[in-house]
């Protein structure tokens, strides 16, 4: 729908992380605009720089495109960081870098589309979430400043109610005019069905302190929040302790996207096959193990580099058949495409089991 309102033509642009939900680049072409990637840095924990948001839009902007909006996936998929983390080189805290995102918004007249669905995943003790029309209060942004639109979803959080479809949009600093024709657009379209909708009520609303359900809820909740944890945990340690894979902390949502540092002998196997490296690593994982991971082309990446995504929603008690299963393929892996006579150390990759 925001895409619909936002987008007149193939001159309009939605700036967009690499990697992305790949929904976004998806409704961008449906509604025939211009999809503007800015790259999130994998060297210090998958961040964002506005210095590198600003390079984007001037460049766009050089080709004669107009940037309308924003899009923040905060955690993030497929890389399961928590995007506005303390930079390692500096930093910077993460509310003041959400900050910077408000500020750069407002002086470039950019729409700030929040997809905040997965909030409620954090796994770092440190970390609290802030959202974007939180931070921008607490500047002393009001409706009549920033234009804001903050997305949520039963399917994401640590309900994770992927089959049942429900969700809501708050949409804030748009004149009367525009929100009327908002209005109309989801007027168009059928509803949710009962139980998305019901869902969406309960998410909205969860029980209080006081409430009769409220200690039976905070117990299944928080011991799902910790499941979750500990199994992003597992994984990542797994992932970097197998040569040629690097993999970051996953700070919250529920991926991990790590880094394949492939063999040139591999990289042409999989260009023999006619197949990115990595999707080419993703299918013999698949058929040697069952294990299915999204190859990190289908999300975007930095040139030269290949990666996958997978989630931490197999249940706990299987992730260790899953970690024995995939390092003893990936361990085969390297040393079939291992280039002996060339000495080669790797060059340039999720537990994909459900989820969006």
């Amino acid at each position: 729908m925001m895409m619909q309102l936002l987008i007149r033509s193939e001159k309009d642009g939605i700036l967009c992380p690499l990697p992305q939900y790949p929904l976004y680049s998806a409704s961008i072409a449906l509604h025939g605009g211009s999809f503007v990637p800015y790259f999130l840095d994998e060297e210090i924990g998958w961040g964002l720089e506005v210095d590198e948001l600003k390079k984007q839009v001037d460049e766009a902007r050089s080709k004669g495109i107009t940037v309308r909006a924003l899009v923040v996936i905060n955690p993030g998929n497929p890389t399961g960081q928590w995007l506005f983390d303390t930079f390692y080189f500096h930093k910077v805290l993460a509310e003041e870098n959400q900050k910077k995102i408000v500020e750069f918004c407002k002086n470039e007249g950019l729409v700030l589309l929040a997809d905040e669905v997965y909030q409620e995943n954090i796994y770092v003790e440190d970390k609290q979430f802030h959202s974007f029309k939180k931070i921008a209060r607490s500047m002393g942004y009001t409706d009549d400043d920033l234009p804001l639109v903050s997305f949520q979803s039963v399917s994401k959080g640590y309900y994770g109610e992927c089959g049942k479809r429900g969700g809501y949009m708050e949409v804030t600093g748009f004149n009367a005019d525009v929100r009327e024709q908002i209005y109309k657009v989801a007027s168009v379209n059928l509803c949710s069905n009962i139980s998305g909708q019901i869902l969406s009520s309960l998410i909205m609303n969860p029980p209080k302190v006081g409430d009769e359900s409220y200690e039976s809820f905070m117990v299944e909740r928080d011991g799902i929040i910790s499941s979750l944890a500990r199994r992003a945990k597992a994984l990542e340690e797994a992932f970097n302790s197998l040569e040629g894979i690097t993999c970051n902390k996953a700070e919250g949502a529920m991926y991990l996207f790590p880094r394949l540092h492939l063999p040139q002998k591999a990289i042409g196997a999989a260009q023999a096959a006619g197949a990115a490296p990595d999707a080419y690593y993703a299918l013999r994982l698949l058929q040697a193990t069952g294990i299915v991971v999204v190859p990190g082309s289908g999300f975007g990446q930095a040139p030269g580099t290949y990666h996958f995504r997978c989630t931490i929603l197999p249940q706990e008690d299987k992730i260790p058949a899953i970690i024995s299963r995939f390092k003893e393929f990936h361990e085969k892996f390297m040393d079939e495409f291992r280039d002996v006579s060339r000495d080669e150390a790797p060059t340039g990759t999720t537990i994909e089991s459900g989820g969006d």
